[in-house]
């Protein structure tokens, strides 16, 4: 099963689609279940719980990157190779970043900066949202090890459960409650996965617990990659995040922050898609790439980028024949989408399909300083674009919508061309 890559996206596919339906659902019940404008503070949290599980600064690719090297035997870095006591730190790490994001929210709840009635919903909800951290980094230790189906059983599993709970809230279940059993089952997969991990990886204690010489090692290995993974990460929490904020500091109008959040989750529904495809080859991509094997790398780049774009094809023309019917289901009619905005949302899902698949690979080889050079120019087009929209007065939804394309098919341009050095750059 590992070994087939077909295989692997079918799975992987299904737990996409599973984890999509989590994600509509969420709005699905929580538009119903919510006023209106508690909805849109709802949707702020949701923005702050982005912000915070893309937090970790690519930590997890950074591990995926030296675990893979070391599980395929790539052992000339001597005393830089990867060390088992680096996981004890990064889970030790990904926690604090749990608890500070945990303390904001509180102090944003206590100072009625949130405007909610249900505070301890949003609480659950934050922390359900934030244990994919721990989750991530599980599935990315398993993957480098070739446990890719593992991971893949058990979140389909995860999801499986958490939307059955989700949906029972519209049959009268107490919100709060189905978020607390969403986390109990989340947090119950992921220390499975965990022990996995620690199983294929032969793992002892003592590894988990020295946090001081897994420190050390860290801060003596980590710091090049993590010092550009992080600058990368922070561009593109901020790049794909901050138009919720913008739109909220420019306009009281609910319908931009909600013509925002459909391309969000339709980028989001794509960027999975092709995510799916691009980790099924990254076996074979980070072996051949390792081996310098650049004719096979470059026919397994052709594969992922095809597959990438068949995938946006079929989401722009479903989009096209029942995004309007979708827009407004979703959104229980409060707002409506028209054929020019969902063309220009088209345009800039086929430009983030090169953009994602350039990243999810580019990662997964650790070339992290690569990848920041890319992001910038997208950050700044992200945060111009709605202060620039504003000026257009009446026709700020259709301009917000139209920069924020432009931008993604530049930048979509830079990662072309950041894909056809790496084929040069293809080493034994």
């Amino acid at each position: 099963m590992e070994g087939s890559a077909r295989f692997l996206a079918l799975i992987k596919l299904a737990n996409v689609g599973l984890t999509l339906i989590w994600g509509f659902a969420v709005t699905y019940v929580f538009v119903r279940a919510l006023p209106l404008r508690e909805f849109q503070a709802f949707l702020l949290l949701v923005a702050f719980g982005n912000f915070t599980i893309s937090a970790e600064f690519g930590l997890t690719s950074i591990i995926y990157a030296r675990l893979r090297r070391h599980w395929l035997g790539h052992t000339d870095e001597g005393a830089g190779g990867f060390q088992l006591e680096e996981m004890g730190v990064l889970f030790l790490f990904l926690g604090m970043l749990i608890f500070g994001g945990l303390v904001i929210l509180l102090v944003a709840l206590v100072a009625g900066a949130v405007g909610t009635t249900m505070p301890l919903l949003f609480i659950l909800f934050f922390l359900s949202a934030c244990v994919n951290l721990p989750a991530l980094l599980a599935k990315r230790a398993l993957a480098a090890v070739d446990g890719n189906f593992l991971w893949e059983a058990l979140d389909c599993l995860r999801r499986l459960m958490t939307i059955a709970l989700l949906l029972l809230i519209l049959n009268g279940l107490d919100p709060r409650l189905s978020v607390l059993l969403q986390l109990a089952i989340s947090l119950t997969v992921i220390g499975y996965a965990i022990t996995l991990v620690h199983k294929r990886l032969g793992m002892t204690a003592r590894h988990w617990l020295a946090f001081r010489r897994g420190g050390v090692h860290v801060r003596a290995h980590y710091l090049h990659d993590i010092g550009a993974s992080a600058l990368f990460t922070i561009s593109e929490i901020v790049g794909y995040n901050a138009p919720y904020f913008t739109i909220a500091l420019a306009t009281q109008d609910a319908r931009p922050m909600l013509l925002f959040d459909f391309f969000f989750k339709m980028s989001r529904a794509l960027s999975m898609a092709v995510r799916a495809t691009v980790e099924a080859a990254l076996p074979r991509i980070t072996r051949a790439f390792h081996a310098g094997d650049a004719a096979r790398l470059r026919q397994l780049l052709v594969r992922a980028l095809g597959a990438a774009f068949l995938f946006a094809l079929i989401a722009s023309g479903a989009l096209l024949l029942v995004g309007q019917w979708l827009f407004t289901k979703l959104f229980a009619g409060r707002a409506a989408i028209d054929i020019t905005e969902l063309l220009i949302i088209d345009g800039a899902l086929l430009a983030l399909t090169v953009i994602c698949v350039s990243v999810y690979i580019q990662a997964a080889l650790g070339r992290f300083a690569d990848l920041l050079k890319r992001s910038l120019p997208f950050l700044a087009g992200s945060l111009l674009s709605v202060p620039l929209a504003a000026l257009l007065g009446d026709r700020f939804d259709l301009g917000f919508l139209s920069l924020y394309a432009l931008t993604l098919l530049t930048v979509s341009a830079l990662h072309a061309l950041s894909l056809r050095r790496l084929l040069q750059g293809a080493r034994p």
